[in-house]
């Protein structure tokens, strides 16, 4: 081996202990707060309090009554949450799908004002139309009511949703629905029984970013919701409280926090191969 092919080789071994370095690094610094929160749950209000800092607690110091305070009531959150969320999730894909195959497919007058429109309520923030939603709500009586969060969720979510699902159905090859429409299917057949299962992934990814969006919501939940068996979970996180007015009861709140995470971290879990599908389809055509 020559000199030059030794300093190459040992040029090779430090690029690649720096990259692994960089992604340990990278990786720590993303999981640390996670990391913390799981900590911070699972050790007693005495090591929580200690000072200095106990970072890496012994077994003594370790509980799981900081998910026992919660109680299950708890549960009764998280199933608000679950059901708000999963059909405003439904919703928004129900009627998306059509909506964006629609403008993909079909020459509408007025198509690109259509579209300039959906960009412009999608890039809105959302946070402005809390008035008037509050306005709509106390006309229609929606107060306490999973409706009050439905709607606004699958409103806000549904822009969004339809120029993803446009740009996927865009990039479907027409030869197969005309195939369809020799076969006899009609629009409704054909968009159902071809065009949709063949943009699972994009459907998944779209569906779980909605999904994402109501479950963490927390405006909205906590103005139009003031009933307790009705609130979701970001409210009921904000709600813990401690013994007295100066007490901030940091274990409940982390223990709350990862069993509120914890659904979302399981979800994308079980579909990230399909994310990623969607995330990536079309990105090379050819």
């Amino acid at each position: 081996m020559t000199g030059t092919d030794s300093t190459h080789q040992k040029a090779l071994n430090w690029n690649k202990i720096l990259l692994w370095l960089g992604v340990i690094f990278l990786i720590l610094f993303c999981l640390a707060p996670l990391l913390w929160q799981i900590l911070t749950s699972l050790k007693t209000n005495e090591a929580i309090a200690q000072l200095p800092t106990v970072y890496l607690p012994n077994f003594q110091q370790l509980t799981f009554t900081q998910y026992a305070v919660l109680g299950g009531k708890f549960l009764r959150y998280m199933l608000n949450s679950a059901f708000v969320s999963l059909t405003s999730t439904l919703i928004c894909l129900a009627v998306g799908a059509p909506a964006a195959y629609t403008l993909a497919r079909l020459k509408i007058p007025g198509e690109q004002i259509i579209l300039a429109c959906i960009l412009i309520v999608s890039l809105f923030p959302y946070v402005l139309l809390f008035l008037g939603l509050l306005e709509l709500v106390k006309f229609f009586g929606l107060g306490n009511n999973y409706l009050s969060l439905i709607v606004p969720y699958t409103a806000i979510n549904l822009p969004l949703t339809i120029l993803v699902l446009r740009s996927f159905f865009q990039q479907l090859p027409k030869d197969l629905e005309d195939s369809a429409r020799i076969d006899g299917y009609d629009t409704i057949q054909m968009l159902l029984q071809i065009v949709l299962p063949m943009t699972v992934p994009a459907l998944v990814t779209t569906g779980i970013l909605a999904f994402i969006f109501a479950w963490n919501e927390f405006i909205f939940a906590l103005t139009f919701i003031t009933q307790d068996t009705l609130q979701t979970i970001p409210v009921a996180v904000s709600k813990i409280g401690g013994a007295s007015a100066f007490e901030i009861p940091y274990g409940p709140i982390a223990a709350a926090t990862i069993l509120g995470t914890l659904p979302l971290v399981v979800l994308v879990l079980v579909f990230q191969q399909r994310i990623v599908q969607g995330i990536t389809a079309g990105a090379v055509k050819g």
